[in-house]
């Protein structure tokens, strides 16, 4: 089976929510909410991959020193499997845009588990809701 690395971010602002983007229609689990990230591609790092697709997706700018490991999640699908490191990160440049016509919510924790999410990202929700 094959193996997918994402890695995943766990935006917080100043009022201590988390950042959510809703899958759009069209890609797999679409309807769903996630924390923002992708693939990382061959070549990168998993730090790399999460900079590039802030830039993407949401237009914002970070660095490597501002993403601090969190915790990861390990997840069979049906045709792979994924293993998605989450990171923490409270300081970006720019503003959120949904630059990809994603729905974007900003989320007090002990909201997340009211949000439907992709099996692999609800295990997530337990450790950021005990964290802040």
């Amino acid at each position: 089976m094959k193996t997918v690395l994402v890695s995943a971010v766990a935006l917080i602002d100043p009022d201590d929510r988390v950042l959510l983007a809703q899958r759009p229609e069209g890609k797999s689990m679409a309807g769903l909410w996630e924390f923002p990230g992708g693939k990382v591609e061959l070549g990168e790092t998993p730090e790399e991959a999460l900079i590039r697709e802030l830039q993407e997706e949401l237009g914002i700018n970070t660095w490597e020193s501002c993403l601090a490991p969190f915790t990861f999640a390990s997840h069979r699908y049906d045709d792979f499997h994924l293993l998605m490191p989450l990171y923490i990160c409270r300081k970006w440049d720019g503003i959120v845009t949904a630059l990809e016509g994603q729905n974007l919510r900003w989320v007090r924790p002990e909201a997340l588990r009211d949000y439907p999410m992709p099996p692999a990202d609800i295990p997530l929700v337990a450790f950021l809701r005990d964290f802040l």
